[in-house]
């Protein structure tokens, strides 16, 4: 597996926090100003280091994003759940290499593109909310999959997948955006999955139990 952790080569933004969670920072950091104010210290405590789980649920950090060719690169931070070939599915269309990423509430939860492509589709589809780390949240729970046409190349599918807290799926591309390996594109909020599904001829480089970090780690390689 390869890893490039590290600041981006662009220019690095304000604060390392998605914007997603100013509001439950601004909120949070509140009630915890209001609960001293009134001489409440434990309930004021408690705000605080809820105030401080939040930032760092939130942290959006700077990543290297490899640039050798013919690489795709992991849209989450996580553990591999599965490397499996699939022949059918939603979101299959023949075989294909599906790389499952489990993102507990402690990682990073920005999500991240893969690979130099244009966005042809989006399909969000309501579900049930089963823990992210079984196999039946793929084609159970609250789902959104981005169709991608990499660069000269094959086409791939994202699917962000909510879990047992997450409540929100945030994806802020549209439909015939054209993005570059290792940008934003959204995140899922409290606890998720990601399901990347690449072309059969991708080799994988990433095995179950595996360590991600999104926009870094290499998954596979056409090469």
């Amino acid at each position: 597996m390869k890893t490039f952790p590290g600041p981006e080569s662009s220019t690095r933004r304000g604060l390392p926090i998605a914007k997603e969670g100013f509001p439950f920072v601004a909120l949070s950091g509140f009630i915890t100003v209001y609960f001293l104010a009134l001489g409440l210290g434990v309930a004021a405590l408690f705000f605080f280091a809820a105030t401080c789980f939040i930032v760092f649920f939130f942290r959006d950090p700077e990543r290297i994003i490899p640039d050798e060719d013919g690489v795709v690169v992991s849209p989450a931070d996580g553990r591999v759940l599965g490397v499996d070939f699939v022949d059918r599915g939603e979101f299959v269309s023949g075989k294909m290499l599906k790389i499952s990423i489990f993102m507990s509430v402690f990682n990073v939860h920005v999500n991240r593109i893969p690979a130099d492509s244009v966005v042809t589709a989006i399909s969000y589809y309501s579900g049930k909310f089963f823990s992210a780390n079984l196999d039946k949240a793929s084609k159970d729970n609250e789902r959104n999959a981005v169709f991608l046409d990499i660069d000269n190349g094959p086409k791939i599918v994202v699917v962000q997948v909510a879990g047992l807290i997450a409540r929100r799926i945030v994806c802020k591309v549209q439909k015939g955006d054209h993005l570059r390996r290792g940008e934003r594109f959204g995140l899922i909020r409290f606890g998720s999955r990601l399901d990347v599904y690449l072309p059969p001829d991708m080799k994988a480089i990433v095995s179950p139990g595996d360590k991600v970090l999104a926009g870094a780690s290499v998954l596979g390689s056409l090469t």
